[in-house]
């Protein structure tokens, strides 16, 4: 009686902890994902890395972060503000920016997870736009880079069912369509006439999407109208919008980023979000544009001094931004704060043409989900560098590479091509990528019905084992997940390998080749060239 009066002690002092800084003893057996989705090849952190850093406060590490970890064993931490973790000895030891709470929610990663969305961020009930989903997304970065143009828009769009890949979907037109930053018009130069491309992609099936970020350039008319309350022509009109220098200078703060040196827009203002939204929404009236790929906004792109029109943190404003795509149904999203449970697709930051970077692409999808984003989407194809498919590479392309990547892509909750595999591939290699393709055409309305169910319920729609399947000995699993309640996929990431282990969870399960498993076991299973090996869970005879 002592002892179960001193445990239920303890679990009361568990629950009441909450502090800006809080450590917390990993126990036996226990795995903890969260705070960032980079976080994945780590995770779940006790049972895999023995050591592990991050900062959320002021990095995001290029991808989605949220101050919230789960447990395979009921655990939540969750703070309302972003908190640092540092990971070493068996002991997580967090300090935050805000009261940092740990709660026992139950005794596995599900009930964690639901609780944690339940009281922090409940679903919205909302899908982003459902042809994001529904077939192959095509983005024109690695074809084009940047030299974004009508003419090869439309011959990529084109090719696409001509080398018979599934047509219709969802053309992302990237960097480099428009003017210049934070001058959101078609370049003429390279768009004789955008209306009239947008028209045709539509009569193809496709729905558009244009690149944009939220940097301005310092000589732009935006620029103008939000620091200085200048319109064309002389007008005036009330400024105020930008991020400003916090150096006592009263001026517009200047950023350093990937394409050079900008201003950037304060979506803590009412101006900077009103003219940002209006300027988007424009485009979607002249040229029948259909949404965005929102870019950057990462939180070391605020770095202090600034001054903002509400005082905000740099995770605060990442957040900010994140929250104008809720007016875009057809949207995506790399760099993120927080916002679990809303219909925001969550690309992966873009990887490498390496197979270290396929190896990252499951396990950073189930950390995704688990800081409550259902909508991920596993970056591009053989990866975003569009170097890597020239012929002067410094690393020679693979196409083994590229097609086990995009049997990662296949069956995950999106699939995104860039670099177009009819230009780089052929014979089996192109044959296989092609079946890819064919084969989420295959599960379409599954994974369709998954989509609006997770809407609803907050669920990853791509989910660890060991949330679907606790107690069951593959809490350590990270290189096979689960898609929804049925389907389970354990794609093949490394290079010329000939099998694979995979666990095989309880219940029936009807494998790609026809087979049938009994599980829970391990079992063997060869991967040629052309095969992704799933499971269909066969309905119980109970």
């Amino acid at each position: 009686m002592k002892a179960i009066c001193a445990c239920a002690a303890a679990a009361l002092a568990m629950l009441a902890a909450s502090a800006s800084e809080l450590k917390v003893a990993v126990r036996p057996g226990e795995g903890w994902w969260g705070g960032t989705t980079m976080s994945g090849t780590k995770e779940p952190l006790g049972l895999r890395a023995k050591d592990h850093a991050f900062d959320i406060r002021s990095d995001n590490a290029s991808n989605q972060a949220a101050p919230l970890m789960v447990s395979t064993q009921g655990r939540c931490v969750w703070s309302d503000k972003a908190f640092a973790c540092v990971y070493t000895n068996g002991v997580m030891t967090l300090t935050g920016e805000a009261p940092i709470e740990l709660t026992e929610e139950g005794t596995d990663l599900r009930s964690a997870f639901l609780a944690a969305s339940r009281k922090h961020f409940p679903p919205s009930g909302r899908t982003p736009d459902l042809a994001l989903i529904a077939k192959p997304q095509w983005n024109t970065w690695v074809e084009l880079t940047y030299f974004q143009n009508q003419k090869d828009i439309l011959a990529y769009a084109k090719a696409i069912a001509s080398n018979g890949f599934p047509a219709g979907g969802v053309i992302m037109v990237d960097d480099t369509w428009q003017h210049g930053y934070g001058v959101w018009d078609f370049d003429r130069r390279r768009f004789d006439d955008p209306k009239a491309m947008c028209d045709e992609l539509h009569a193809l099936g496709y729905k558009v999407m244009l690149w944009v970020c939220p940097f301005v350039s310092m000589d732009s008319p935006g620029f103008r109208e939000m620091a200085f309350g200048t319109l064309d022509a002389g007008r005036k009109c009330p400024k105020g919008g930008l991020i400003m220098d916090g150096s006592g200078r009263n001026a517009v703060k200047p950023v350093d980023w990937w394409n050079g040196v900008s201003a950037i827009v304060d979506f803590t203002h009412p101006r900077g979000a009103a003219w940002f939204a209006r300027e988007l929404k424009r485009l979607q009236t002249d040229y029948g544009v259909d949404g965005f790929k929102l870019d950057a906004g990462d939180m070391d792109e605020y770095r202090a001094p600034y001054v903002t029109h509400a005082k905000a943190s740099p995770s605060e404003l990442c957040e900010a931004y994140a929250k104008i795509g809720l007016e875009f149904p057809l949207n995506e999203y790399r760099a993120c704060f927080k916002m679990g449970g809303q219909p925001l697709v969550q690309r992966l930051c873009d990887k490498g043409h390496d197979w270290g970077a396929v190896q990252q692409l499951v396990p950073d999808m189930i950390a995704c989900g688990l800081l409550g984003h259902s909508f991920v989407c596993p970056d591009m194809i053989g990866g975003g560098s569009w170097m890597a498919f020239m012929p002067d590479a410094p690393t020679p392309f693979d196409p083994e590479l590229f097609v086990r990547s995009a049997q990662v892509h296949a069956l995950a909750p999106m699939m995104q091509f860039s670099a177009a595999p009819w230009r780089l591939l052929k014979g089996e290699y192109l044959d296989a990528v092609r079946a890819a393709a064919w084969t989420r055409m295959k599960f379409a309305d599954y994974i369709l019905e998954t989509a609006k169910a997770c809407a609803a319920s907050g669920e990853p729609m791509l989910r660890a084992m060991a949330y679907s399947f606790p107690g069951e000995g593959a809490d350590a699993v990270t290189d096979q997940f689960m898609l929804g309640e049925k389907l389970l996929v354990a794609p093949q990431t490394s290079k010329g390998a000939g099998t694979r282990t995979v666990f095989v969870p309880s219940g029936t399960w009807r494998a790609d080749d026809g087979t049938r498993v009994a599980g829970p076991k391990t079992v063997e299973v060869a991967t040629p060239l052309g095969r992704l090996p799933y499971f269909v869970r066969e309905p119980s005879k109970d």
